[in-house]
């Protein structure tokens, strides 16, 4: 069975400052219609920053969908038309103030590819040296150092949850086997 939906037609419901809402008709595989709530998102890079000491970098910030402050991976959103490795050694800087000589790509991941389009990409930087941090104006957040055994303990813990920090953390580490 073929399992590709062809969209008939698309309604925009909202344009926002970080995401659209569109609602697209689709056709289904046996010729039936149904409808698709699609949040557009430009996506973003996360990236797991390791320093000389084999400590990960992560930020903890307050998060107003799920109304709870998180803790991961640094990480933003790509601005139109961005280069993705641009995208994430600006982010690291300007969230951690730290910047990396070595940033090698790990992948991209689809946070939630139920009703959203984004796709977060992800980086490890290593070799890292200060920068300067530069957060957004509505941006509050604390840096935190933590072993790689730490990490992986609050994750299997369900400490640190937020996806892109999960397949971030365990993508790299297998980098680095």
């Amino acid at each position: 069975m073929i399992y590709e939906e062809k969209t008939v037609s698309t309604k925009r419901i909202y344009d926002g400052i970080v995401v659209n809402l569109r609602v697209d008709t689709v056709e289904l595989p046996d010729g039936k219609t149904a409808l698709r709530d699609i949040v557009e998102h430009p996506g973003g890079v996360g990236i797991v920053a390791i320093t000389d000491d084999n400590k990960i970098l992560m930020v903890k910030q307050y998060r107003k969908p799920i109304e709870k402050a998180i803790i991961e991976l640094p990480a933003g959103k790509l601005d139109k038309n961005e280069d993705i490795e641009v995208c994430g050694r600006r982010e690291l800087e300007e969230e951690t103030g730290y910047k990396a000589k070595e940033f090698t790509y790990l992948g991209y991941m689809y946070p939630s590819p139920g009703f959203d389009d984004e796709v977060t990409h992800l980086y490890l930087a290593r070799d890292l040296y200060k920068g300067k941090v530069n957060l957004d104006e509505d941006e509050y957040l604390d840096v935190y150092k933590y072993d790689i055994s730490e990490v992986k303990e609050m994750i299997m813990n369900n400490e640190i949850n937020d996806a892109k920090t999960v397949i971030g953390f365990f993508k790299a580490i297998e980098y680095l086997k």
